[in-house]
């Protein structure tokens, strides 16, 4: 009976989960035994009963779904479960079918009665790696690129059989019948002495490594590189830092050592950072790459290389990643590379041919040389390259990423065209790594969200990249591409693909898909017209909180922020618009008290920045776990600091209130536009005016405006009409209140804090490179700090209106978001445009 313990299966990533009905069932066919007396193939049933191996050596009972062995997967259901799961050939042993088959010749093929009662059974015997054996009889067997079948018989004597699959990577060798010894002393064909002298030389033979006899070789021709590449296939797995070891390159110590500084450095391969150690020659990497790991050594300048495989990868890209394509073999790109661990470059090779990828070593040493030879002989150059790539549209991939190069051949007339357009597949190799390509590039150039907008009809789908607050074109995708696209992303954060009618939230932790960008994106999915469906991404990269002081605070706000969030107990808030930093401030400030001697609690939804000594919670309303019950939970908790995400309903104001009245720090958030019109809106929620105003300590109103580009910054004395405009505007919030500044002694202030050789200048970026000629590059804060005097706190308990209390804070020096913004004009971070666009007079 088979054991009913499931068997050591892992996950496969990358293939879904599909229903047990699902219709993708194109290839269920099974070899018979080949004799004919049987048929060529025998089809399968769907849902068909077999019996699975998994690694561990267990086996159960199952469904076969669909068996695919040349896609490189099979699905099978385990009952009771009713989906169907998708199996690596690398991630089981052996696969049985029970179901009894029958002798049954072709129809319409006449044969000799002889030829089809010949079906004779043999022994046979599968090495299988680190597992016993399998032997017995078959009749028959048929080996393929994926794996060998067998075919054993009912009874003894029967002509009945069963089926049996064997993947190629569950076994080293098999062998059929007598041994070529036996029959030899059967035939009297030699001697028993003959057969002794040929095992002791086969013995000699066989000391000498696989990979020993593939780096003597020089392969030059494809049929000896076809060879090898079998051969390799069948060697073990063995990790180049192992095979350096055991060839007496390096040590142990120094083994571990590159270890260690590789984990700092995933993007660098083990044998490429041994080399820039100088642990190691290029050469003995070679060595262990072709001796310990059987990669093929191919001599690359007499090797026939096929002049449509070399086109398919630009010469740019190949004189970057050092790699020359030879040739394909059984739909695979064979590409000679000095390192074939580097799995980046491997990743990009194969996402530009659209090919998978077979790597072997060139005997040359000199990779750029060779590369520049390889292509000068077929006619490529750097001039000839870069005009056929402009006229392809390739150019883009090297120039602009991925994005470009897909517009580009969508725009170019394709057969698939002259018919119905087929969808592309959420689990194709070329979309998954068009979504990672996407993602880092989004991160590399400091975008704050991706937005994916599907358009109905054979319109294509949009995204575009917001960076610095500003949305801009990034690519152009086919329609095809609009189902599978949202598909994957929504798998990439656990969301549900089937569910298109509702709005969903998820988040992706990108470090699973790409380890060398360890980023997280919160993912929020918009059902919109036609059926269609929009995301939007914001990527979370702030993984430590920045210091206090790199926020752009003013000195005068900086300290008085300090001062509040140092006290004891109180409320600390702020508050702006959706986007303009406020949980980064927080942050920045609880990492400014974040000390052994507090305990500091937060919920937050979703945790955006996480930092040591925090105990941060995530909230989640779907299960009622909503920012008061956490703040309930928090009393219980014996805090000192409570970090409240949002402020989002009355329950949880007042919650706040309490809490800061009984001996707790409590800091939030809050949608206002001002920092009094925060105390007005509380106040509307509810709030008792005494309590509220005794606990109130100070609230921060900020806002984000693009930060002049540092790289073509120009200045220039400013005039006197800007000058007075500016004056106008900064004196405008004071109305005409008796302490109104004196317009000269301002600009006496702002010329003593903020001229040069006492002169105000104006300043403006023209555009260059590094802003891609915007003139911005980057956000800076502006900010309104409102802290609580006894004249305001006498206006809150009083229920003042927001214009009073605002005149009252300006009157003990509080500065206004556009006051602020137009000192940071005057020192040259951002434009009065920005200013205005952004704060209210």
């Amino acid at each position: 009976m088979p054991d009913s313990t499931p068997p050591d299966l892992p996950p496969l990533e990358g293939l879904d989960l599909i229903a047990s009905d699902h219709p993708g069932t194109s290839s269920l066919a099974w070899p018979a035994p080949p004799y004919p007396a049987y048929a060529l193939s025998q089809p399968l049933l769907k849902g068909e009963e077999c019996l699975i191996e998994g690694l561990n050596g267990r086996t159960m009972q199952a469904e076969l779904i669909a068996f695919e062995p040349a896609m490189g997967h099979v699905m099978v259901r385990v009952p009771p479960s009713r989906n169907a799961m998708p199996l690596r050939l690398t991630q089981f042993r052996r696969v049985a079918l029970p179901r009894i088959l029958r002798p049954d010749p072709p129809p319409g093929q006449a044969h000799p009665e002889a030829l089809i009662d010949f079906h004779p059974q043999v022994d046979y015997r599968v090495v299988l790696r680190d597992a016993p054996a399998l032997s017995g009889k078959t009749i028959g067997h048929v080996e393929t690129a994926q794996g060998l079948y067998l075919f054993p018989p009912v009874e003894p004597a029967s002509d009945e059989v069963t089926r049996l699959f064997v993947p190629r990577d569950a076994y080293l060798s098999w062998d059929m019948g007598p041994s070529l010894g036996q029959q030899l002393l059967a035939d009297s064909s030699a001697t028993p002495d003959q057969i002794h002298a040929a095992l002791a030389e086969q013995a000699q033979l066989r000391q000498q490594r696989v990979g020993d006899v593939l780096l003597q070789q020089k392969i030059v021709t494809p049929e000896q590189l076809a060879t090898a590449l079998d051969t390799q296939s069948r060697m073990p797995m063995v990790r180049i830092g192992e095979a350096l070891v055991a060839l007496g390159y390096i040590s142990q110590p120094q083994l571990e050592a590159a270890l260690d500084q590789q984990r700092s450095n995933k993007g660098l391969p083990l044998g490429e950072l041994l080399v820039n150690r100088g642990d190691i020659k290029r050469h003995e990497l070679r060595t262990a790459l072709a001796r310990k790991m059987g990669y093929p050594v191919v001599d690359v300048e007499a090797y026939p290389i096929d002049p449509a495989v070399i086109s398919r990868l630009p010469l740019g890209a190949a004189r970057r990643l050092l790699a020359v394509p030879l040739s394909e073999m059984n739909g695979r790109l064979v590409l000679a590379i000095d390192d074939p661990s580097k799995r980046q470059a491997i990743d990009e090779i194969e996402f530009i041919t659209q090919s998978k990828v077979m790597p072997v070593l060139p005997i040359q040493e000199d990779m750029a040389l060779l590369v520049q030879s390889i292509y000068a002989r077929h006619g490529i150059t750097e001039a000839t390259a870069t005009a056929t790539l402009e006229g392809s549209g390739m150019a883009a991939l090297d120039e602009g990423g991925t994005g470009k190069l897909l517009a580009a051949l969508e725009d170019a007339p394709q057969e698939r065209d002259l018919v119905e357009d087929k969808p592309v597949e959420q689990s194709d190799n070329s979309l998954v790594r068009l979504i990672n390509t996407m993602i880092y590039e989004a991160h590399q150039q400091n975008v704050s969200d991706i937005h994916i907008e599907a358009q109905p009809g054979r319109e294509k789908v949009r995204i575009r990249f917001r960076r610095d607050g500003v949305l801009r074109p990034y690519l152009e995708l086919p329609h095809t591409y609009r189902q599978a696209l949202l598909a994957r992303i929504k798998i990439m954060c656990d969301l549900d693909i089937s569910e298109r009618r509702r709005p969903q939230d998820g988040k992706i932790n990108f470090a699973r898909f790409v380890p060398s960008c360890p980023i997280e994106l919160r993912v929020a999915t918009i059902p919109t017209n036609n059926n269609l469906e929009d995301a939007v991404l914001r990527i979370l990269a702030s993984a430590k909180p920045i210091p206090l002081a790199n926020l752009g605070l003013s000195p005068a706000n900086r300290s008085a922020l300090v001062r509040a969030i140092e006290r004891p107990y109180g409320m600390v808030l702020c508050v702006g618009p959706t986007g303009s930093g406020k949980t980064t401030t927080l942050h920045s400030a609880m990492a400014e008290i974040n000390t052994p001697d507090r305990k500091i609690w937060t919920a937050e939804d979703p945790v955006e920045i996480t930092q040591a000594g925090l105990r941060q919670v995530q909230v989640n309303p779907k299960i009622d776990w909503t920012f008061a019950r956490a703040l309930r939970a928090f009393l219980r908790a014996d805090p000192d600091v409570i970090m409240v995400g949002e402020i989002r309903d009355a329950e949880t104001a007042q919650i706040a209130v309490e809490s800061s009245l009984t001996g707790h720090l409590v800091m939030s958030t809050l949608h206002t536009n001002s920092a009094a019109e925060t105390v007005t809106r509380l106040l509307d929620m509810g709030m008792d005016p005494f309590n509220f105003a005794d606990s109130l300590l100070a609230v921060l109103a900020q806002r984000l405006v693009r930060r002049i580009c540092p790289k073509c910054r120009q200045s220039t004395p400013i005039g006197a009409e800007p000058l007075q405009e500016l004056v106008d505007d900064y004196l405008h919030a004071w109305g005409e209140a008796e302490n109104r500044p004196n317009p000269d002694a301002l600009i006496a202030d702002w010329t003593t804090r903020f001229g040069r050789d006492g002169k105000l200048l104006a300043w403006r970026s023209p555009g260059c490179d590094h802003c891609e000629g915007s003139g911005f590059r980057g956000r800076a804060g502006l900010h309104e700090l409102l802290s609580v005097s006894r004249g305001v706190r006498h206006l809150i308990q009083t229920g003042s209106r927001a214009e009073l209390i605002q005149a009252q804070a300006i009157a003990e020096g509080m500065r206004t978001l556009r006051q602020d913004g137009i000192e940071k004009v005057l020192q040259g971070i951002t434009t009065i445009e920005e200013v205005r666009a952004t704060s209210n007079t």
